[in-house]
């Protein structure tokens, strides 16, 4: 079985990614990861020097090719990465896959992405707090029809890495 972790930025997709593969025997590969491992370059120098829609159109490509071989697969996706071309039907539609939404508000996301925000290009120019919220606020109601589809939904707020681990387990099997 694939697993497709998805969510907004910070919401634990690879930490999560890292447990659950680790606890249910399965290989992780985070797409973002294996993005600058192909492109030779970083997610920051990719959006700077070749912009946001080669970075989909690569992401998608690089999507379609880890899925191709690969079974026992928790995969985590980038925030975006469900909502561009036909990603998430993709991932809907294959068999012996689920998609998994780790689902966190957006108070938490701002929290968390305040600490780590330079190394975000999406968000690395927004000076202030509020400016932040506004944003993640503004992306969140844009993405969460398309979150909103993963098979099984996972709430974060409050646990521990190893509680969110399983209540994905538990919604699994």
């Amino acid at each position: 079985m694939i697993l497709f972790l998805v969510g907004y930025m910070a919401s634990g997709k690879t930490t999560i990614g890292k447990s659950l593969s680790k606890k249910l025997g399965y290989k992780f590969v985070d797409l973002d990861d294996y993005i600058v491992e192909k492109e030779g370059n970083t997610i920051n120098e990719i959006f700077k020097s070749k912009g946001e829609i080669y970075f989909r159109k690569t992401e998608s490509l690089l999507l379609n090719e880890i899925i191709q071989n690969n079974d026992k697969l928790v995969l985590s996706l980038g925030g975006g990465t469900p909502c561009y071309g036909d990603n998430m039907d993709l991932m809907l539609g294959k068999t012996n896959a689920k998609t998994i939404y780790l689902k966190a508000t957006i108070k938490t996301l701002s929290k968390r992405l305040r600490i780590e925000k330079n190394r975000r290009p999406l968000i690395s120019h927004l000076e202030s707090e509020e400016l932040l919220t506004e944003y993640i606020g503004k992306h969140m109601f844009e993405r969460s029809q398309y979150y909103s589809q993963a098979n099984i939904t996972v709430s974060i707020e409050g646990k521990s890495e190893s509680e969110i681990v399983e209540d994905i387990i538990l919604n699994l099997f």
